[in-house]
């Protein structure tokens, strides 16, 4: 979330102590020392929260029908009030009220009571003490949410969330609100769900967005005023951090928020960061970690998207409007008053950027 304007100096902008914080400056002077981005426009958006006139909706997730890709889904959360499920034509399709849920990220074909299901997991923040992360299955059918139970994530305030496998089992990583990460096996095998906290991992202040590269196991989590790092995302792995890359105001401009990992054919994968202070999106390849590239979306048929939380990507198929892949990035500023998620092709981003088809 992007916060309201300092009236200290805090470490975190030390490095930018010549020029002042980043989230200090107006938005056209942090877009101008930014490094440049290429502009794409959305195809589609989902009809706003039901919180109006507040800071909702967060974070988005990805389900992709191999059957009928136009019948994929998306989650998307309501901060004060629960889950959204929205087909691909942004309508609403079932609403949950969960309460205070950050954000989520889902897993298919995992077997819960036996039979294989959607698995939906949200960063619980009810209890603004204790962590939780709630579970919940999707029918691909009705587009529901069935409630499986939460499952006890730290002492703390539940913030970021993302799941990967790793090793043979599913694992939750629950960022709380002061950087702390908590990497849980979640067990959904039986009657009830449950969670065995296997290791803490930490960076030193506000963090946020994470994804699971369960390809090279590496997980990528965003600290918001300092930039992007890297842990192992194994149990057993080193508990490390490594920095991928400063929110310095060129590449990402502080706040770095949400995180989405794209895995595309013939070694195209990447890593995407929202950079919350000029409203852009900044690519890194997964193979070296290195930059390749910015974008922000502009306004079209749809709206522009300012100070984004969460974002979501998918490559393959979507269908007609998002035949190589569909990018979801909340949308912090949206007319009337309550946000929304925008819908992005994949295939306009790869062409704007320049990435290799």
């Amino acid at each position: 979330m992007l916060r309201a304007t300092h009236f200290v100096l805090v470490p975190a902008c030390l490095s930018l102590f010549l020029g002042g914080c980043a989230t200090e400056l107006p938005l056209a002077e942090r877009i101008a020392r930014a490094t440049p981005a290429v502009t794409v426009v959305a195809r589609g958006e989902t009809v706003p929260v039901g919180s109006a006139n507040q800071d909702a909706a967060d974070d988005p997730a990805i389900w992709r029908n191999p059957a009928r890709p136009e019948a994929s889904l998306i989650i998307g959360t309501d901060k004060k009030a629960g889950l959204y499920t929205y087909d691909l034509d942004g309508k609403i399709r079932d609403f949950y009220d969960a309460g205070r849920v950050n954000n989520v990220d889902l897993r298919a074909k995992i077997l819960v009571n036996g039979t294989p299901r959607i698995l939906v997991a949200a960063s619980d923040r009810n209890d603004l003490t204790q962590a939780k992360i709630a579970l919940f299955t999707l029918d691909p059918e009705t587009a529901k949410l069935a409630p499986l139970g939460t499952v006890p994530a730290g002492t703390g305030e539940a913030y970021g969330m993302c799941l990967g496998h790793s090793e043979g089992r599913l694992y939750a990583f629950m960022v709380l609100k002061d950087g702390t990460i908590h990497q849980i096996a979640l067990n959904v095998a039986g009657t009830a769900p449950s969670g065995e906290l296997v290791r803490t991992l930490k960076l030193a202040t506000q963090s946020e967005g994470c994804v699971v590269d369960e390809q090279t196991q590496r997980l990528y989590v965003a600290e918001e005023d300092v930039g992007l790092w890297r842990f192992d995302a194994r149990p057993t792995g080193s508990t490390s951090p490594t920095k991928i890359a400063a929110a310095d105001g060129k590449n990402i401009v502080a706040d770095a928020e949400g995180v989405a990992l794209a895995e595309g054919p013939e070694g195209g994968r990447y890593i995407l960061v929202s950079s919350q202070g000029d409203n852009a999106y900044t690519i890194f390849r997964a193979s070296d970690e290195a930059y390749v590239g910015r974008f922000r979306i502009a306004a079209g048929t749809f709206g522009a998207t300012e100070e984004t939380d969460g974002i979501d990507l998918i490559v393959g198929d979507f269908g007609p409007a998002y035949p190589g892949g569909l990018f979801i990035a909340q949308d912090g500023i949206q007319a009337g008053g309550a946000q929304n998620f925008k819908l992005i092709a994949w295939d306009d981003i790869v062409q704007a950027v320049g990435l290799p088809k």
